[in-house]
């Protein structure tokens, strides 16, 4: 008898062995267009070596003569490169250097004296230092910049020859800013207060002090966590802190701007997390990920969070970075896993098919096509790389393996066969079987078995596992594969 494989898009990986059952419970460097399993793009080298420590801020823009740009920011350096990849050094004078690696002050002397129990370890939440980022924006064709460790407003102008200056009158001890679509300047965490928004006259970055005739102001938001970071939502701009988020909408004098809570208990795990498209906006929590739908925010459901969140090393959140690639409507996230200090996995959403898919790569910050062809995104050697360009994955392996599959009627033993692919190229893609005669019994693997129409395989068991892997350097698509079998009665 023929069974179908046919297997849902996606990763699942929560709970048991079982709850996995007829889904792909792992994979690498693969996704789903239109239902079909394939490689994602490759990518290449743009530029070596940028700098001495791991890139954590990324802008790429066009200025008002067609010259494009790329900005990136360390923890205590900030260059530019046009498009023939010359770099130009624009750290500011005098900016103060931060910290490459988080820090966790868990030992002696960390926290606040009295606190916990004697021989209990400290919290995570003890003396706590994040990794330096960067947040970049455009005002106009200008480069505008501030690092966390450092606090200041920086504007660059476009001079080769000259650095990025502090911007007259601006607060100082910030810890973010974003340029919102009526061309205020947003000063987050202004002068040192976590939750205090200040904003510029409007097309007037210079001017920050309110008066009858501007339309300068601040606000302190009713919060009680620390505001993280903002974007661009159309017409209006979204601010996350640790806790909760908040919208703010232009509405003129006397107020200017207005501000309203959208959401709690969905407080962004890192600066770097957070990604918009269009009137949406998407972002990893502590523990879980959340979507503003331009009306509210709402948790997504996950079908790989406890793999995430489980194995996420809590001393290195503050490097998590966001970036989509909106050709596939997907974000993904780059996290470190549990044994690694840098960002070594990948979580990524597909928003427009709902499903999710999890694998391995090393990188640092990213951002989507557009201003430049392809995607394009760092790793912690401090190399650009462009992405979605041709099929050279490196030496990664490229994989999707599902969870169990159970054959027959579940409780006979059967004995497969053949097995009919459904493939674009064949020959580029092979398939291994892992059985078992019981969930917990010993399992067995055979293959792997490049693909023929049919395929001869011999395997026999009550439940089967499958992993599909593919060729180096081939655009290969598997579809629902069918697999032969014969009933060899109970066991």
């Amino acid at each position: 008898m023929l069974i179908q494989l046919a297997i849902p898009p996606g990763v699942y990986r929560n709970g048991t062995d079982y709850q996995q059952a007829g889904r792909w419970r792992d994979a690498n460097l693969v996704r789903w267009v239109d239902g079909a399993l394939k490689p994602i793009g490759g990518w290449r080298n743009r530029i070596t070596s940028a700098f001495s420590a791991a890139p954590r801020g990324i802008i790429t823009w066009e200025d008002n003569s067609g010259d494009r740009y790329i900005a990136l920011g360390n923890y205590n350096k900030l260059y530019a490169y046009n498009v023939s990849n010359t770099r130009y050094d624009i750290t500011p004078a005098g900016l103060v250097a931060g910290t490459e690696d988080a820090a966790v002050n868990i030992g002696y002397g960390g926290g606040t004296y009295g606190t916990g129990f004697y021989g209990v370890p400290r919290s995570q939440d003890a003396g706590y230092t994040e990794a330096t980022s960067w947040s970049l924006d455009t005002w106009g064709e200008y480069l505008v910049a501030c690092s966390t460790a450092d606090g200041e407003l920086y504007e660059w102008d476009l001079d080769t020859g000259g650095v990025a200056d502090p911007i007259a009158n601006s607060p100082t001890g910030c810890s973010g800013l974003l340029v919102t679509e009526e061309r205020f300047l947003f000063a987050l965490g202004a002068g040192g207060n976590p939750r205090k928004v200040q904003w510029s006259d409007r097309e007037d970055n210079t001017t920050w002090t309110p008066a009858a005739t501007n339309e300068a102001g601040d606000i302190e938001l009713q919060t009680s966590g620390n505001i993280m970071c903002a974007t661009r939502v159309t017409g209006r701009a979204l601010i996350l802190t640790n806790l909760d988020a908040h919208i703010a909408t232009y509405n003129g004098p006397p107020y200017v701007y207005g501000f309203e809570r959208v959401g709690t208990n969905c407080g962004i795990v890192s600066r770097q997390a957070l990604i918009s498209i269009d009137d949406a906006a998407f972002w990893m929590g502590s523990r879980g990920f959340f979507m503003f739908d331009g009306s509210n925010v709402v948790k997504i459901p996950c079908e790989v969070e406890d793999y995430v969140f489980n194995d996420l090393n809590p001393s290195q959140v503050s490097k998590v970075s966001a970036q989509v690639v909106s050709e596939y409507g997907e974000v993904w996230w780059y996290y470190p896993d549990s044994s690694s200090n840098e960002n070594s996995r990948y979580v990524a959403y597909n928003y427009r098919d709902n499903h999710w898919t999890i694998g391995e790569i090393t990188r640092t910050c990213g951002i989507d096509a557009g201003v430049f062809s392809y995607p394009m995104a760092t790793d912690e050697d401090s190399t650009l790389y462009e992405h979605e360009v041709g099929l050279n994955v490196e030496s990664a392996t490229v994989f999707a393996e599902t969870g169990p599959i159970t054959v027959g009627n579940g409780d006979e033993v059967v004995s497969a066969v053949y097995l009919y692919p459904d493939e674009l190229t064949q020959g580029d893609v092979t398939a291994t079987f892992k059985s078992r005669f019981y969930p917990n019994g010993t399992e067995r693997s055979y293959g792997p078995y490049s693909m023929a129409t049919p395929t001869s395989v011999r395997f026999t068991g009550r439940q089967i596992r499958m992993r599909v892997e593919g060729a180096k350097l081939a655009d290969w698509r598997v579809g629902t594969m069918r697999v032969d079998l014969m009933p060899r009665g109970k066991r």
